[in-house]
């Protein structure tokens, strides 16, 4: 996924040439070696973003089931959920590494990635795709009927938006599409239907992530365009962009405000709500057409706190029925 995908942190390091690749070796050592560029190839950490907004659209859906909490397979589902979240972004996020192997080799930002540097062979990423997959589709089927019939769905969206950023700027979006329904799902595998409310999370997160991923999509402007790929700030400049960015951002402002009006939320969650749009408004200012310095901050660090606190808020505010 195009922020999640190319994020500035490198592979580990290896011995003698990066082409003749790591899989040669099957000592100990070399299997966590494996694991390491695998965890990093998929960018595991980044996994920050959907996840709590998941475990919220969870949390959500649990407290209105008839035994609510005091349901013995409750835990079992939130389980199942964290395996579906973390299955389906690691087969999204290596589909899109294979996709998009010949483009990271002419980006000199991302040549030296696991997968086109060759630390990592196409077949070893082929096979860890097909199982992060079946996983994905495993964990739905243990959730409930509907989440299972879904699963199908869920990951076409996943997989798609690889393809994207070929013929539309609307990539930003589908990236937002692919996170959002992240909460959606979760609120289906806790009580077996959809409701009104978390589809206005998962709108909510759609909008702050493509906010943010055309934000980072900047710094690759030159090759992008070079390439023949589509993005906002490729397409439209860098300007035009970050200010569709920063529309996005407030249009997610309103939409999660929504959520505490139909989710049944209260005083923790508009508190958290209140310090998210300031590090939203902070994230705006500190990136610019022509200064793309902090950009690594306005990524990662912001963003992953935006989620941690939404959850927090509104978890709070369930458990203590504020």
């Amino acid at each position: 996924m195009e922020s999640e995908l190319k994020s500035e942190s490198q592979p580990g390091s290896t011995v003698g040439s990066p082409h003749l690749g790591v899989e040669r070796s099957f000592g100990s050592g070399q299997v966590l070696h494996r694991i390491g560029l695998t965890l990093d190839m998929i960018k595991f950490a980044h996994t920050i973003f959907a996840l709590p907004f998941a475990l919220l659209g969870a949390v959500m859906a649990a407290d209105r089931q008839p035994m609510g909490w005091s349901d013995p397979a409750i835990g079992w589902k939130f389980f199942w959920i964290v395996m579906a979240c973390v299955c389906a972004r690691s087969a999204a996020m290596s589909f899109n590494r294979l996709h998009d192997e010949p483009f990271d080799r002419l980006n000199p930002r991302t040549k030296d990635w696991a997968l086109p540097a060759g630390l990592l062979s196409r077949k070893s990423v082929i096979g860890f795709w097909l199982v992060c997959a079946a996983g994905f589709v495993f964990s739905a089927l243990m959730l409930n009927r509907l989440a299972f019939y879904l699963s199908p769905v869920a990951l076409f969206i996943l997989l798609f938006y690889s393809v994207t950023k070929r013929f539309t700027v609307g990539a930003h979006f589908f990236l937002g599409l692919a996170l959002g329904i992240a909460p959606i799902g979760a609120w289906v595998g806790i009580s077996g239907t959809l409701a009104f409310a978390p589809v206005l999370l998962g709108l909510a997160v759609m909008l702050w992530t493509a906010g943010f991923d055309i934000i980072y999509s900047c710094q690759d402007v030159e090759v992008d365009q070079r390439l023949g790929l589509y993005s906002l700030p490729s397409r439209w400049g860098k300007r035009r962009a970050l200010a569709v960015s920063a529309g996005c951002h407030l249009a997610a402002l309103l939409a999660f405000m929504l959520v505490f009006a139909v989710g049944g939320l209260g005083i923790f969650y508009l508190a958290s709500l209140a310090i998210c749009a300031c590090l939203l408004a902070y994230e705006q200012s500190i990136i610019s057409p022509t200064d793309l310095s902090r950009l690594g901050r306005a990524f990662f660090t912001l963003n992953g706190w935006i989620s941690v606190l939404i959850f927090l808020g509104g978890t709070a505010d369930i458990i203590f029925h504020l």
